[in-house]
């Protein structure tokens, strides 16, 4: 069966929508800018969101100190052996807020990355609080010439949920920077983690019909993880019973539901986020690879004979 989004599988993958879009796979290459935080250096708060700890995720050529196009042609490297297949690539600016400095170091960077002759556009993750209309306005042209996808944190919907994590922003401000980034036709991406403390399934669904409303392009996911040295393993170490996680099999029944009430025209770029396992406290799920738990999830989708948008109601 062919679904509205242009091909057979059960959901509108990222891989489809990057095969449909440049006609062939690309490979996201990550890169660490060396950028920080306005939850981190005091402009909003200090000690970073509860669960943070980039270094849990990102790979081992990530080092700002080796600049943009050696961290790039690494990436390629690392890949040319993983991925054979890939010949052109999308640079991410992941580690951290990375809008997050005056707009012409911005521009230095991002069009550094642009240069290189494999790239052929920049994912930018940040945070609500960090663009402007003048960061805006630059991408949007920037998007003329370029693939360029805007990837906001919101993590949650509730201001109780982003008060708690210490995310130093409110739901209102991930509005705002979502619709002014839309209105100037950018790729809008969001990012939200299922399980915080004190969400419930029924606000799981609450927040999903939210996401719906948005103008988003795309949208991750991946469930709560507690990882060493943050604020929340020293929470979690305090009151263990405050958390409630979600077994493999559980999270993935979960993410069928989230999957049939999501709009259809979003990318489901993501839905598992995948530690380090030294760095990883809880949930424990094994030793699958998000690779692995994808295959898992497509077959729990072929079971049930379902698909993104099935119960979507405009």
């Amino acid at each position: 069966m062919l679904y509205t989004w242009g091909d057979t599988r059960r959901f509108n993958s990222y891989a489809g929508y990057m095969k449909r879009t440049f006609g062939g796979r690309v490979q996201k290459l990550t890169v660490d800018a060396g950028f920080t935080c306005p939850n981190r250096d005091g402009r909003v708060g200090v000690g970073g969101c509860t669960f943070c700890n980039n270094a849990s995720f990102s790979p081992g050529y990530c080092i700002p100190e080796k600049g943009v196009i050696q961290q790039i042609n690494e990436g390629i490297t690392f890949h040319e052996v993983r991925y054979r297949r890939a010949e052109k690539y999308l640079v991410y600016f992941q580690a951290y807020s990375n809008t997050y400095a005056p707009l012409d170091y911005l521009k230095s960077l991002y069009e550094e990355a642009l240069s290189h002759p494999k790239v052929v556009g920049i994912a930018i993750g940040t945070r609500p609080d960090c663009v402007d209309e003048e960061k805006l306005d630059y991408l949007a042209q920037l998007s003329e010439k370029y693939y360029v996808n805007l990837e906001f944190g919101v993590e949650s919907c509730s201001n109780e949920t982003l008060k708690h994590i210490n995310r130093g922003h409110t739901y209102e401000q991930s509005v705002w920077a979502i619709n002014e980034a839309a209105k100037r036709n950018l790729n809008v991406g969001t990012h939200f983690i299922i399980g915080l403390p004190g969400e419930s399934e029924s606000g799981i669904f609450a927040m999903i019909n939210e996401i719906n409303r948005l103008p988003i392009s795309s949208v991750k996911f991946h469930q709560l993880q507690v990882i060493a040295g943050t604020a929340m393993a020293t929470e979690y170490g305090h009151s263990a019973e405050s958390f409630n996680f979600y077994t493999l099999d559980g999270y993935l029944e979960l993410m069928v539901r989230i999957v049939e009430r999501l709009r259809p025209t979003i990318v489901f770029e993501r839905f598992t986020g995948e530690a380090r396992p030294e760095t990883l406290i809880a949930p424990i799920w094994g030793k699958l690879r998000n690779d692995q738990v994808l295959v898992k999830f497509e077959k729990l989708l072929d079971e049930q004979n379902t698909w993104q948008g099935r119960f979507f109601v405009e």
